[in-house]
């Protein structure tokens, strides 16, 4: 069977033995919105918990509109044109609106990247900036959470007089979905804040996963802290496999995005009667793919529906390198997993993007990871604990002779965007 697994921009075309695929895991069937732009504005009007967007700005002179940054695929153009129009009809013209890139601890986008994300015209007629969580004086100390966790927020966002976040929903692997409350944590938090909320104490219990929300303590802390910063209105989108807008979701931070997830949950999931011996997956294409920290995502949501001992190979194009320098360094510095593991039992996180290695940890105490990329060399990425093959052909062939003829195949073409579960029995 051939199948087109998500890979940079172009997608990687890969040909499977059909007698041992047991199952491909996509999205259901959804139909795009006719009329998105039309859409918005019934939403920007008739918003979940919240006045009407207008209404929410009008005697306002200044707003801060959070979107994410060039490793999300949101349809951020098509969302900001009404808004923009709906601020600048209340009274809050272009000049006095901030998009400020909800970068987290990620680089700083480019103006290249600006323009592809939110076009040519409002990059040059707002004021669009990226968030620096390293630079210290550029976030406000608003307190500790319940948990003891100090809520560095971008100064920025606070002094603005209209606080509006955009993003996404779509599968996450620590806090459960992304998009809601992490536009503000970690999007717009200091290293301060994130170091504690990505510490092993929450990413280490066992609801801290994909799909779960309930009783996840990565999910309540950065509910709690994006509560503490405030966010008078949201406006979420999910978008279907071809990255068109299937729902918007608008108004209160906590009640659009539950109306969101709701939605979501059920065009993304899928499931698999038991567990397989190997995956085959990808890291979503771009822009999720472009680096080996981002395409831990992939393995992860794989790693749900291997056998233990069983095998994930991952594609993805990884065209910017390992990651942070940080990131490089962790995994240069230890030789191997448990020993990373132990060292970091019970202490606060002190290293940047050290959670991620924490995840590949965890799929790899699992399963074994075999990545077939142009971005990386084999030698680079034994450095990152996995193993290396020219194409996915040929890590499917090498598996079926470690397996056997009774290998079972379970594939998953656009990887960390698809929810994958085991069916309950």
């Amino acid at each position: 069977m051939r199948v087109r697994l998500e890979y940079g921009r172009t997608g990687l075309e890969v040909d499977l033995p059909d007698a041992r695929v047991v199952r491909t895991l996509a999205y259901k069937q959804a139909a795009p919105l006719p009329d998105p732009q039309a859409e918005l504005r019934r939403v920007f009007a008739s918003p979940t918990g919240t006045p009407p967007l207008e209404q929410l700005a009008r005697g306002k002179k200044s707003a801060c509109i959070v979107v994410c940054d060039i490793t999300r695929p949101v349809p951020n153009e098509l969302i900001l044109t009404p808004l923009l129009e709906t601020l600048a009809a209340a009274g809050i013209p272009r000049s006095e609106v901030l998009v400020l890139i909800a970068t987290g601890l990620h680089r700083p986008n480019t103006r290249d990247e600006l323009i592809e994300m939110l076009g040519q015209d409002i990059v040059e007629t707002c004021q669009v900036e990226n968030h620096f969580g390293l630079d210290a004086e550029a976030h406000t100390y608003l307190g500790e959470s319940p948990n003891g966790v100090p809520i560095w927020i971008d100064s920025r966002y606070l002094t603005a007089d209209l606080k509006i976040t955009v993003g996404l929903i779509e599968p996450h692997f620590m806090a459960g979905f992304s998009g809601g409350r992490k536009l503000v944590c970690p999007g717009i938090a200091a290293w301060e804040t994130i170091r504690e909320w990505h510490s092993p104490r929450f990413l280490e219990h066992p609801l801290a996963d994909t799909g779960v929300l309930e009783g996840n303590p990565v999910h309540v802390e950065n509910t709690w802290i994006a509560r503490k910063a405030g966010c008078d209105f949201i406006v979420n989108v999910v978008i279907d496999d071809q990255r068109r807008p299937l729902r918007f979701v608008a108004g209160d931070m906590e009640a659009a995005f539950l109306e969101g997830v709701a939605f979501v949950r059920e065009v993304v999931s899928d499931t698999i009667p038991e567990p397989v011996d190997v995956v085959v997956t990808s890291s979503a294409g771009y822009p999720l793919d472009t680096t080996f920290y981002q395409a831990v995502k992939g393995m992860n949501a794989a790693a749900a529906i291997v056998k233990p001992g069983g095998l994930i190979i991952l594609a993805a194009s990884m065209t910017e390198g390992v990651g942070s320098p940080e990131f490089r360094q962790l995994l240069e510095q230890y030789d191997s997993l448990e020993t990373f593991l132990a060292d970091i039992d019970g202490k606060p996180c002190d290293v940047l993007d050290q959670w991620q290695l924490e995840k590949l940890a965890t799929v790899c105490r699992k399963a074994r990871v075999k990545v077939v990329t142009a971005g990386l060399s084999a030698e680079t990425l034994s450095q990152c604990f996995v193993e290396t093959a020219a194409t996915v052909e040929q890590a499917v062939a090498d598996a079926l002779e470690e397996f056997g003829p009774e290998t079972t195949i379970a594939v998953i073409p656009k990887g960390p965007y698809v929810m994958a579960s085991l069916a309950a029995v």
